[in-house]
């Protein structure tokens, strides 16, 4: 009954929204600042006016921005509260370099290896989300938010016990909190709470650039079609959802691991990018910053978390050099962004202030009415 019902809307009343102004719209500024972006970035590396510092951010922007834009689809479109991303990057990141050190073993052709490194990690990633949606997405809120964080710390602690290697015959050994037999240094993958060393980076900004396409890609054509429809519709009211023939679990669950999925991938190109990953980096710290640029940048905005993102990665680097004081200046930004946006009296003096001073405005059709008065005055 429910399939026919959204068959129905779909065929009607929402299909202009899928195909109309709004999809085109959030999907031309989502690829606009993603693609502009790279080439105006690409342009200053070429002239030199970026230094390395700054370049060597550009894969992490790119991996953040990618889980942003996965976060939002359980945070804005699904309408659930989730503090276990950074655990589903962890796990797409470590069986990523995992499947690398594999394949690096037969082939040599690093875009092969990419890409089979990232799909493998985002089905690792896919079966972990499955696995810890299907108890806890009958949660709600602040409970939901509870378990997820509670999941990603299980992670980081689960990669701190966990050793990978390959032994004298080459082939794939493993060990929970100690050191593996006859496994050399130089053939050690994972070592616990050393975590992943001598990782050959293959990662560059052209392939963030592929990850972050992609993403908003799967993103936003979930979130118009009729799966995504449905997800809203429960997220806007379950119990109208749920009277219609919805399974609410079901299309959470749905949102759940494909955001999941993605995370993955973003986690093994981040782990692609540096030759050492230690199981720390995914902390509680980690998920609140990604929860940061979904909320700073909106919720539910594709193209608001990508631009929210890239700058907060940004930030602290841009004040290194203020030493101590780099993360103070990031918070007080942060804090003063915050209030600006969700100001709803500064928001409308804003808009009443560029609508003053937008040049491409349309024109109020002042003139028409004058017609329209003169008319009669004649006509009297």
């Amino acid at each position: 009954m429910a399939d026919r019902i959204l068959k129905n809307i779909s065929s009607r009343g929402l299909k202009n929204a899928v195909k109309g102004n709004e999809y085109r719209r959030e999907a031309s500024i989502s690829y606009g600042i993603l693609i502009g972006g790279y080439i105006v970035l690409q342009i200053l590396t070429a002239a030199g006016l970026i230094g390395h510092n700054l370049q060597g951010q550009f894969v992490p922007i790119c991996v953040y921005i990618s889980l942003a834009v996965s976060l939002n689809l359980v945070v804005g479109i699904s309408g659930e509260l989730s503090l276990g991303h950074a655990g589903f990057m962890a796990v797409g990141a470590f069986s990523g370099i995992l499947m690398s050190r594999i394949l690096g073993q037969s082939m040599t052709f690093e875009p092969l290896i990419i890409i089979i490194s990232m799909l493998f990690g985002a089905f690792v990633a896919s079966i972990a989300g499955f696995i810890i949606g299907i108890p806890i997405l009958g949660l709600r809120g602040d409970y939901l938010a509870i378990v997820t964080l509670a999941f990603g710390e299980i992670i980081r602690n689960f990669m701190n016990v966990l050793y990978f290697g390959f032994d004298g015959n080459g082939r794939l050994r493993f060990a929970f909190n100690h050191t593996i037999d006859g496994v050399g240094n130089n053939d050690r993958i994972i070592t616990g709470a050393i975590g992943a060393t001598g990782t050959k980076t293959m990662a560059t900004f052209t392939w963030g650039l592929l990850l972050c396409l992609f993403t908003v890609f799967i993103v936003l054509n979930l979130k118009n079609s009729k799966q995504g429809r449905a997800i809203m519709s429960i997220r806007d009211n379950r119990i109208a959802g749920e009277s219609i023939g919805l399974d609410a679990r079901k299309y959470k669950l749905m949102a759940f691991v494909v955001s999941a999925a993605l995370a993955g991938m973003a986690g093994c190109l981040f782990g692609l990018n540096y030759s050492t990953l230690v199981p720390v980096k995914f902390n509680f710290n980690t998920s609140v910053l990604i929860l940061v640029f979904v909320v700073l940048g909106g919720v539910g905005n594709i193209w608001g978390g990508i631009i929210a993102a890239a700058l907060l990665t940004v930030l602290p680097e841009t004040f290194r050099q203020f030493a101590d004081y780099r993360m103070l200046t990031y918070a007080i930004v942060l804090i003063v962004v915050m209030i600006c946006t969700y100001n709803p009296a500064l928001k409308s003096r804003i808009t009443a202030f560029w609508t003053k001073v937008n040049p491409f405005k349309k024109k109020s059709g002042d003139g028409g009415k004058g017609k329209r008065k003169k008319s009669r005055k004649e006509a009297a």
